[in-house]
């Protein structure tokens, strides 16, 4: 039975971090991108989180601050204020209990950055679960995050170790295998290819799509290869352009 995240019709625009255009002030990540992406059309946000040191689940995507505010400081470091204040001028610090109740239309797709803050967001997701995925590059973080969701169950893609493990099993025709590794799993969320690694074929496709699951594939901002992939049957595009794409493929 498909998840109700995967409710609105494909192919998925995931707007990656929201939306900021050219000559935007505001950073990704920001209440002013996913205003940005919800004005646009945008139904989908693929967003990241960490954990502050006063317990509040943000999103954001480094590690530190450095970036967009130039503080050094980790994210695990400073308090939910000390950072609201310094995005203040950057587009407004989300937290993600925030994101979900400011976008009540709106399906967020949350890869979980730190082990620490598997089992906050998990919590805060299961509130939420019908407008959720839960991932992470971390297989482990992830269940954590899902096992702190129950009994509500989010959607979720495949963690790195799974990933690599499918694409094993479709270089070697492994269709048990391949069967075994997407039980319980919505979304592959990969790129095309992995420095000289081909990750997107046209067999895990297959697989993908036997097994129920869907193909999202990241980050692609130009819209002949978006039409490209769509055409051979990707089911979601992750993109910094979702205003370009949602153009594109109609």
């Amino acid at each position: 039975m498909t998840h109700p995240f995967f409710a609105p019709t494909s192919p998925r625009v995931l707007a990656h971090r929201g939306l900021v255009a050219a000559g935007d002030e505001h950073a990704p990540n920001t209440f002013a991108a996913f205003a940005a992406a919800h004005a646009a059309g945008v139904e989908y946000i693929e967003s990241d989180c960490h954990l502050t040191a006063d317990g509040e689940v943000v999103l954001f995507h480094d590690d530190t601050l450095a970036s967009v505010t130039g503080d050094p400081r980790r994210v695990d470091q400073v308090t939910a204020h000390e950072m609201e204040r310094q995005l203040a001028d950057r587009g407004g610090l989300v937290t993600l209990e925030q994101a979900f109740d400011a976008f009540p239309r709106m399906r967020f797709n949350i890869d979980v950055k730190a082990n620490d803050a598997a089992g906050p967001a998990g919590r805060i997701v299961g509130r939420y679960a019908e407008r959720a995925l839960v991932t992470s590059f971390s297989d482990a973080r992830r269940l954590t995050a899902l096992r702190a969701a129950a009994p509500a169950r989010p959607a979720t893609s495949a963690g790195r170790e799974t990933i690599i493990r499918l694409v094993l099993a479709a270089a070697i025709r492994a269709d048990a295998r391949a069967s075994r590794l997407l039980a319980e799993i919505d979304a592959l969320q990969i790129p095309e290819r992995q420095g000289p690694v081909r990750v997107l074929t046209r067999r895990l496709i297959d697989y993908a799509h036997t097994a129920g699951t869907e193909v999202h594939v990241w980050t692609v901002n130009d819209t002949d290869r978006m039409r490209m992939l769509v055409d051979r049957g990707v089911d979601g595009i992750v993109t910094d352009r979702a205003d370009a794409t949602l153009r594109a493929l109609g």
